[in-house]
């Protein structure tokens, strides 16, 4: 049996973590000088129906290695022989730090340990998510723990993330945003759209109006999705569920997309960062030629990843 943890910020909703004993490591939101474990101690709604009165941005911090050594025992003594966590992106958070060293200390104290893989996601928010509900569905087809190991190593880079905000000022106190680009931002009244490179939050494109950003997802979808993989889509909201429902509405009606698309807030310790009226989409793309790698190497890396997936869809169907 594999049990699957983590971070708070994976931002899966109650049902489905409870539907598949997910655990969670909580991060620690700092309000006004008081503290809130994200998901036990504050709930996201409460949060945002706060945000417009914080005198100071909140902070955020990494779960402590404990709460993982906790999912770690817990899921050894629940009987399961092995447990997948995955985390958020290494380059934005010390979440994967953090489990990194709490299985290090759990094996050490524990002779009869239980396997424990720990996976930096390169992703933020539902990114992680979607690693997780992907090897949740690999697993039900019948992959075993290295097979589920390996499609999350060789696909991680391959979950696309689309965020799209409504207000800069939280991406510039959180650092996630530079001061030139928010100004040119608000002079244009334009809307960043944010992805990830290299682990970490990047601007990829500017659209006017939130309609346009919309439209610019559902392009960029179809322009890059890796269809045999993408079996499902995730599009997360803060605080305006309306966006959300708007944008699957808009999905379905230019594409021929037949899979679930689940609809899931983000939770504190992103809407932290990102603030009110945050958009954002998720899906698995194609490989792309990159300028850093050559021709060959980039062949070969599809070669293997190809590979593995005939292996998992030969699987149980």
């Amino acid at each position: 049996m594999i049990r699957f943890i983590a971070d708070s910020t994976c931002d899966l909703s109650d049902e489905i973590l409870a539907k598949y004993n997910i655990g969670i490591a909580p991060l620690t939101i700092n309000i006004s000088g008081k503290e809130y474990k994200d998901r036990i101690d504050i709930s996201p709604n409460e949060f945002y129906s706060m945000m417009e009165s914080f005198e100071k941005n909140p902070t955020t911090s990494m779960p402590d290695p404990y709460e993982f050594v906790r999912l770690f025992e817990e899921s050894k003594k629940n009987g399961y022989k092995q447990v997948l966590c995955i985390c958020m992106s290494s380059g934005t958070s010390g979440s994967y730090q953090s489990a990194v060293i709490a299985k290090n200390e759990y094996i050490s104290n524990n002779a009869d340990a239980i396997e424990v893989y720990i996976v930096d996601s390169k992703s933020m928010s539902h990114g992680s998510g979607y690693l997780i509900l992907k090897s949740i569905e690999l697993m039900e087809r019948g992959a075993d723990f290295k097979e589920i190991i390996d499609f999350n190593e060789m696909y991680k880079t391959n979950v696309k993330h689309f965020l799209a905000v409504d207000d800069l000022n939280h991406l510039i106190r959180s650092g996630r945003l530079s001061n030139a680009s928010a100004i040119l931002g608000k002079l244009l009244k334009v809307k960043p759209i944010m992805s990830m490179r290299n682990g970490k939050g990047a601007i990829v494109a500017k659209e006017r109006g939130r309609k346009r950003v919309l439209n610019h997802y559902v392009r960029e979808y179809i322009k890059r999705v890796d269809e045999r993989i993408t079996s499902f889509i995730i599009i997360g909201y803060t605080s305006d569920i309306t966006v959300a429902t708007n944008l699957k509405r808009l999905f379905l009606a230019e594409t021929n997309f037949t899979g679930e698309i689940f609809i899931m807030q983000m939770g504190v310790s992103v809407g932290t960062h990102v603030g009110l009226g945050a958009i954002s989409m998720y899906f698995i793309e194609k490989d792309h030629l990159k300028t850093s790698l050559l021709k060959s190497e980039l062949e070969k890396i599809i070669y293997n990843k190809d590979k593995l997936f005939e292996n998992l869809k030969n699987r149980k169907q």
